[in-house]
């Protein structure tokens, strides 16, 4: 079809180099289902077009396709909703990735005795997608909830992935031009060597009213790693405590997991 030769690069944000072997009919698929978010009361297929980039009567062939196979269910008003398969490849993710159930009673200990909100993000194109929330009990804490996307530039957990994956992999990412993302590494790399966490100079934030530090950590035979962050507002998580305390203890945490998850070849 006319329309599905437009557009390559809007389900990865042209972070992906071109290959014979890139099935773009799976990846356009996979952005309708990354364009849900948690407070989405239902989309329609002009939000959906607007959110991935992709024409509308591709969205729609998409959408009745993954109707038909469970992955969306309908909602009033021509809308779609994620849909009861999702649940299914979800919990098999989850299973297999046993390393996140290992990850939870640490992040939330962290997050009760620091008194910050501890999060987990991943990569999803040329965004930070918050996977994961651990909120301290009994606190206030920032509004991010998971399906959250950050930029990478001007966050802790963006500036961490960058400076963590290997020079080509970094310099696929979108929209990033080349001297700002050496900058960008080459002060992630320097804070990762000497301390193992990464905390973004404030002045660089896209947000000022959010400070958080940054730890990566590589599953088993991921191609990535993924970010734990631990954040709070500027007047409970100032420069010096996230130095002294916070990025200690979060770098911590995380060679922690590392310790008690089983490694194919160590």
């Amino acid at each position: 079809m006319k329309d599905d030769a437009l557009n390559d690069d809007a389900m990865n944000g042209g972070a992906l180099p071109p290959d014979r072997r890139f099935a773009t009919t799976l990846a356009r698929g996979l952005s309708v289902l990354r364009a849900f978010r948690p407070s989405d009361d239902g989309l329609g297929n002009a939000e959906i077009a607007s959110r991935t980039g992709l024409p509308k009567s591709t969205v729609s062939r998409l959408t009745f396709t993954l109707r038909e196979l469970g992955y969306l269910t309908g909602a009033p008003g021509d809308r779609y909703r994620p849909g009861p398969s999702l649940l299914v490849l979800g919990n098999t993710a989850a299973a297999v990735n046993s390393w996140l159930e290992r990850a939870g009673p640490a992040m939330q200990r962290l997050a009760d005795e620091t008194r910050t909100m501890a999060l987990l993000l991943v990569r999803d194109g040329d965004k930070m997608l918050i996977a994961r929330t651990w909120r301290p009990s009994g606190v206030a804490s920032i509004w991010l909830e998971t399906g959250h996307r950050l930029p990478f530039a001007g966050t802790s957990s963006g500036h961490t992935l960058l400076s963590a994956l290997d020079a080509p992999q970094a310099a696929s990412i979108a929209a990033l031009p080349a001297a700002h993302l050496d900058r960008i590494r080459a002060e992630g790399l320097a804070q990762l060597t000497t301390r193992g966490f990464v905390i973004t100079d404030p002045a660089q934030y896209y947000a000022p009213g959010i400070h958080a530090v940054a730890v990566p950590f590589r599953p088993d035979g991921a191609a990535e790693p993924v970010i734990f962050t631990c954040g709070a507002v500027p007047e409970m998580l100032p420069v010096a405590r996230m130095e002294a305390e916070i990025g200690p203890a979060l770098r911590d945490a995380v060679r922690g997991l590392d310790r008690l998850t089983p490694r194919e070849t160590r």
